[in-house]
């Protein structure tokens, strides 16, 4: 008798952990699951398809029709858009496209090497220095705005794009540094023991070890990078002054009129062109992009 009540509530257990599981994976479960992801994806979406949608009406209707249908279609909104500033649009896509890129590489290079020296060299003060770099992110960015303008204007780089892209180079993004440390901690260090007995040194360790096992780190940074720099707006406004200079967000600002005049359907229209860069890169990097996130600070 003691045999059988000692099993019946394991019994009891598994049977209920057994209906729950089949209780979660039941066609209606999984279908509400879908309805609420769908609708809250829908939610997510709207501003995105109302502004698609309010690029295809006529000025006129872009707030007197709130519907994401039009009732009107009117598709010389981008033709009118690309040349409705002093230069075409495709200028200043040009223009985000140069400092996006150099700022992706200076990124790149500068975030890498600081986080394979705090990651993996040992020298005096790491710990330190490691912890004031860390410090330096609950530092608000508007303290350095005097400093570094003045700095700047004493190298003459106002007007210039050296501003925006010469402190990617300077390892200056904490955030990126902190990614890639964990994650090349997260890499075993027999690696750079085998590299060393085959003679590498600590650069050769980096290039033929590291960086290559550091592709979605790599992968994470660039896309966060592409999308900051890509829709900076303070930065560029405060140190780019000739219109033949101005990055998108700088160009989309010339569509508002502060007189009221503003051309609203155009600049919907362009900008949906500068968004397409943004989306497209994130696709083609989102599998990077999530495995690098995943991974990070794994042991």
């Amino acid at each position: 008798m003691a045999i059988f009540g000692s099993r019946a509530p394991a019994r009891t257990s598994v049977n209920a952990d057994s209906y729950i599981e089949r209780i979660g994976s039941s066609p209606r479960s999984r279908f509400t699951r879908h309805v609420l992801l769908c609708a809250v994806g829908i939610l997510m979406a709207y501003p995105l398809l109302w502004m698609i949608s309010s690029s295809l009406k006529p000025s006129g209707l872009v707030f007197a029709d709130p519907s994401l249908w039009p009732s009107a279609w009117d598709f010389g909104n981008y033709s009118e858009g690309w040349h409705a500033l002093g230069h075409p649009f495709g200028l200043y896509l040009v223009n985000s496209f140069i400092v996006v890129v150099l700022s992706i590489i200076g990124n790149l290079v500068s975030c890498s090497l600081a986080a394979y020296g705090f990651a993996r060299l040992h020298f005096t003060g790491r710990k330190l220095f490691f912890a004031l770099m860390l410090g330096t992110l609950m530092l608000p960015g508007h303290v350095l705005l005097v400093p570094q303008y003045i700095v700047f204007a004493k190298l003459d780089w106002i007007n210039t794009y050296y501003p925006l892209v010469v402190p990617h180079f300077l390892a200056t993004d904490a955030f990126y540094i902190f990614l890639m440390v964990q994650f090349v901690r997260a890499l075993p260090t027999e690696l750079d023991e085998a590299a060393r007995i085959d003679g590498c040194g600590p650069f050769g360790i980096f290039w033929r070890i590291i960086m290559p096992l550091s592709m979605p780190a790599f992968a994470t940074t660039a896309i966060f990078t592409f999308i900051a720099v890509w829709n900076e707006f303070f930065g560029p406004l405060l140190y780019l002054t000739d219109s033949e200079l101005y990055t998108v967000p700088l160009a989309l600002r010339q569509f508002v009129d502060s007189e009221g005049q503003s051309r609203w359907a155009q600049m919907f229209a362009m900008s949906f062109v500068s968004i397409a860069p943004v989306i497209g890169f994130f696709i083609a990097g989102q599998k990077y992009l999530v495995k690098g996130i995943a991974t990070t600070g794994l042991k």
